[in-house]
């Protein structure tokens, strides 16, 4: 048997984390954690459920592979992938429910982005719920004459550094967004590597060292301008 366990990432992560750290991680045994409800689109839970940590939190760990799908298809393969490998697996859900992106015939691979759509003016890097959002503010782009390249960034660690630094060469601009702070997640992963192999403007969109507050989930994504309209404007500003 393989053993799942879940919680609320606030506690999957933060409470537990020291029983992930020394109990499944330090020993690499093969536990998955589903951790649901993690950023600030839990919504009305407030700020102390609103965990904007954990991605930053399972990095720190030694062996911990984390992986934050963008839809029910990505999710579910993901899950079977989880199962599938042997070792820990921090596996991120959101609360809100998420547009289709992958087709039924997608194939899902532990540590290999997908590269969503071709662009040659900047890269927008994306995990998560903020893909499907990246993705449509890559079409108002698009009709200003900027050419976005958009990349899901499923599996965070370890993460496609290939992908990550092959776009970022083309394009000479790199946008990450996540529904995460932008201490310690997906644009730090990606910052450690381009500093370190393809140094590259760079700009991180996520919750900006702040915590959340309570509201609906939509109004929140808007507020803390996690939304397409104001991804939107941010890469327009970056790119001029």
């Amino acid at each position: 048997k393989v053993p799942f366990a879940s919680s609320f990432a606030m506690f999957a992560a933060g409470r537990a984390f020291d029983q992930l750290r020394n109990t499944v991680g330090y020993p690499h045994l093969n536990v998955k954690i589903g951790a649901t409800h993690a950023g600030i689109s839990v919504g009305e839970d407030g700020a102390t459920h609103q965990c904007n940590e954990d991605i930053a939190l399972m990095r720190t760990i030694p062996g911990m592979t984390i992986i934050n799908p963008c839809d029910d298809i990505e999710a579910k393969q993901a899950v079977k992938a989880a199962y599938e490998m042997e070792g820990p697996v921090y596996l991120r859900f959101g609360r809100l429910a998420t547009p289709i992106i992958n087709s039924e015939d997608y194939k899902f691979e532990i540590g290999k982005g997908v590269k969503l759509k071709e662009g040659t003016d900047v890269t927008i890097i994306a995990t998560g719920l903020c893909v499907n959002e990246s993705m449509e503010a890559a079409k108002m782009l698009e009709a200003d004459g900027i050419s976005a390249e958009v990349i899901n960034i499923h599996t965070i660690k370890p993460l496609d550094e290939e992908l990550v630094l092959s776009s970022a060469k083309k394009t000479g601009k790199v946008v990450t967004v996540e529904e995460h702070s932008v201490i310690g997640g997906l644009g730090s992963a990606v910052a450690d590597v381009l500093s370190e192999k393809e140094p590259t403007r760079m700009i991180k969109i996520g919750i900006n060292d702040v915590f959340g507050e309570s509201g609906p989930a939509v109004e929140l994504i808007k507020k803390y301008g996690l939304d397409a309209e104001s991804i939107y404007k941010k890469v327009k500003a970056f790119t001029k």
